[in-house]
């Protein structure tokens, strides 16, 4: 049930950030130019020569051929939705829909992965050391969004429960997305997409290196200038 204090506005950002871990390559048949409501078609012919195809285009049926974007980049988008699962939930998702975060600053991004990644090191008991590469991607948006800063409880620094029923009413009733204050770093803001085609193909950017102390992320290395930051 959608709590009906989400506000709809305008969101135009020119730029767009997000952060993802590099060690995901690109996904050829979404690269490719073929046209989307072709796809299954194609991955099946696929997978009858490369079994694992299946398992690297992931779930083609969780986006409308419609809602699906195509060509040099695309892979970016579409990942999040073909490979999202009850195992790895968000703040608006449960895990059984994909959600493309991004923030509106390099800065916001950072704050926002730096917290996942904590928690993903803390869980598996990682030992100190420098952890795995992250690129950042950088695109745009321009869409009418669902304002939801209003909405009791969304925002909770660690309880997701409230802002998962929240996403999943919005997104029934036919939203394309929302948009909300970083939780993470503030003075920043963020967005979820719904679907493929609510943000552009975005472009990629720099790559950081996080280091883990044990108990949370004390640095982030940037390859472009070899610089390393502490993180406050």
């Amino acid at each position: 049930m959608v709590s009906g204090l989400a506000v709809r506005r305008w969101v135009q950002w020119q730029q767009t950030y997000r952060i993802i871990r590099s060690i995901h390559p690109p996904i050829d048949l979404f690269e490719d130019i073929a046209d989307p409501k072709d796809w299954e078609a194609l991955d099946s012919v696929e997978a009858k020569t490369n079994p694992r195809v299946r398992l690297e285009i992931g779930d083609l049926g969780k986006v409308p051929a419609h809602r699906r974007v195509a060509g040099p980049g695309a892979s970016y988008v579409m990942a999040p939705f073909v490979h999202c699962s009850p195992l790895r939930p968000g703040r608006f998702t449960d895990g059984t829909y994909g959600i493309y975060y991004a923030g509106d600053s390099e800065e916001v991004a950072l704050a926002e992965t730096i917290h996942h990644h904590e928690r993903f090191m803390a869980a598996t008991h990682e030992d100190p050391g420098w952890t795995s590469d992250f690129r950042v991607l950088i695109g745009s948006v321009d869409l009418s969004l669902d304002d939801v800063n209003a909405v009791p409880e969304v925002l909770h620094p660690n309880d997701y429960g409230p802002s998962q029923v929240e996403g999943r009413g919005l997104r029934a009733a036919g939203s394309d997305g929302l948009t909300w204050n970083s939780v993470r770093m503030r003075g920043g803001s963020c967005i979820g997409a719904f679907w493929p085609d609510v943000v552009s193909i975005p472009k990629q950017g720099r790559h950081y290196c996080y280091h883990w102390n044990g108990s949370c992320v004390d640095f982030v290395r940037r390859y472009d200038t070899s610089t390393v930051l502490a993180v406050s």
